[in-house]
């Protein structure tokens, strides 16, 4: 399985809404004692194992709107097929700290996930939502995206990462039904 954190690379961006997908792919590579070092394919990447089955891990570094371009290398390069393909990514749509999980489907607005989906052809592929919630007033959601969370959100940010990382675990351990029976309820 190759599990796919989007964000933005760069010091600038690392502690933007943007990149909690870089986030729970650090946490996740911690859990495992996983180095997402490897420089290819248009990302960071690593190598680890889940339950003895392969687990990649990777942080594209093409930017979250071209996030396509590392996808499909990585795939090609790891000789991987779509559907093991498990994308975790900030959703503007989901109420702040949320996580959801879903087998396949669109890009929900999402530009990393359109990028994705023109290029492989097809959004038959997992993603783990994690919601940032929708920018407040009229601000711009490009600006708001690229924006840290506030002090009072950080904490909670934090717990959502941590549920996030815990159901792509558990997506590997047990497979979509199971997670998403747990991960969205309510």
């Amino acid at each position: 399985m190759l599990i796919v954190g989007l964000g933005n690379p760069g010091i600038e961006y690392e502690k933007t809404r943007h990149n909690v997908g870089f986030k729970v792919v650090e946490m996740l590579a911690n859990t495992l004692g996983v180095s997402v070092c490897r420089k290819g394919y248009k990302s960071l990447w690593g190598k680890g194992k889940i339950n003895n089955k392969d687990v990649f891990l990777a942080k594209p570094q093409t930017f979250v709107n071209l996030s396509g371009e590392s996808v499909f290398a990585l795939l090609k390069g790891l000789n991987i097929d779509p559907a093991s393909l498990l994308i975790i990514h900030d959703d503007l749509d989901l109420p702040f700290g949320e996580v959801r999980v879903k087998k396949s489907g669109g890009s929900g607005g999402h530009n990393g996930l359109r990028s994705i989906i023109n290029i492989l052809g097809t959004g038959d592929f997992g993603r783990i939502r994690v919601g940032i919630g929708r920018p407040p007033g009229r601000q711009d959601p490009a600006v708001y995206v690229l924006k840290p969370f506030t002090k009072g959100q950080r904490e909670e940010a934090e717990f959502a990462v941590k549920n996030a990382s815990d159901a792509a675990l558990a997506i590997v351990k047990d497979g979509y039904e199971v997670v998403m029976n747990e991960f969205n309820r309510g």
